[in-house]
């Protein structure tokens, strides 16, 4: 287990990793023997993503644990030593959508081939958006741009620089509310990374505690809503453009608190695959191999 059982546990201000925080204030990181020190990055200083994508976690921000999209989570491993994979999950009932302006020509995902969607680049919307889109259109036709942040994908939707762009709730309600329109759903999936001091030990206690968070969430979810829209708000300080006609009342109401589920350990044949389609999109590494990213926790 890590050095005094301190553990330096790297926080995504996401939705979907909610019960991690919950964990940790409601103590049950403590009941489970660990002295969290939750590692945040502040949304004002943040221009495109919350994980650095030329600082190691593990190295450069001394992390013992933290969230990343699946596929970029194989990617750091090999590409950059920031880690091995410990676990992986869908984490919560909350799909990407990718939007549209309803003056478009775009009724369907099949629209979509050869129109830019707007994702932020090495995030998990850049490959699950690939994969979801492969489904209804050739994979030559996927046209990816990098815009960053939520409110900058907003923003450029709004503007008509794009005619698409991906979210996750909430921003997703917020899209709705700014008048954009649906036009395809698909699964976030995310993986945990573990530094070297990472066991098996360690990885049963942090399951345990953000298991206990996912049971309160998942019982009462309207009891949460105020820390799930914390990001939202957030958006609200940093791009207050986006908010200037919104009914801020009317879009907390409609926000949905999702339920929640529990990462589980690193499924070796299911990154394996997700590997050699990587692989096969060039998206990393010809000579990765899945020994070499995914732990054996001992």
């Amino acid at each position: 287990m890590a050095d005094n059982n301190t553990l330096k546990l790297f926080h995504l201000p996401f939705s979907f990793v909610l019960p991690q925080r919950v964990a940790v204030e409601r103590g049950y990181f403590e009941a489970e023997g660990l002295d969290v020190d939750l590692i945040e990055r502040d949304r004002g200083s943040v221009e495109i993503k919350y994980i650095p994508a030329e600082e190691t976690l593990t190295g450069d921000y001394e992390v013992d644990l933290y969230p990343v999209c699946k596929w970029e989570s194989l990617k750091r491993t090999w590409g950059m030593g920031d880690g091995e994979v410990v676990a992986n999950g869908t984490f919560a009932d909350q799909p990407y959508t990718v939007f549209t302006r309803p003056e478009t020509a775009i009724e369907s995902p099949t629209d979509l081939a050869g129109v830019d969607v707007a994702v932020n680049r090495r995030t998990g919307q850049e490959y699950t958006a690939m994969r979801a889109l492969e489904e209804h259109v050739a994979p030559e036709d996927v046209s990816l741009v990098h815009y960053g942040m939520p409110t900058d994908r907003l923003r450029a939707l709004r503007d008509g620089e794009v005619d698409a762009v991906t979210l996750l709730d909430p921003q997703s309600t917020l899209a709705e509310q700014l008048g954009f329109e649906p036009i395809l759903e698909f699964e976030n999936h995310m993986g945990i990374v573990g530094g070297d001091d990472v066991d098996s030990d360690l990885l049963e206690a942090y399951v345990a505690a953000y298991t206990r968070a996912v049971r309160d969430i998942n019982a009462d979810p309207e009891s949460f809503r105020g820390e799930y829209l914390e990001m939202l708000e957030k958006d609200a300080r940093v791009a207050p453009d986006l908010f200037e006609d919104v009914d801020m009342d009317v879009l907390r109401e409609r926000v949905t608190v999702p339920r929640y589920e529990v990462p589980e350990l690193a499924d070796r044949e299911d990154l394996g695959a997700q590997l050699e389609w990587m692989k096969e999109r060039e998206l990393i590494d010809d000579e990765a191999e899945i020994d070499a990213i995914v732990a054996s926790l001992g």
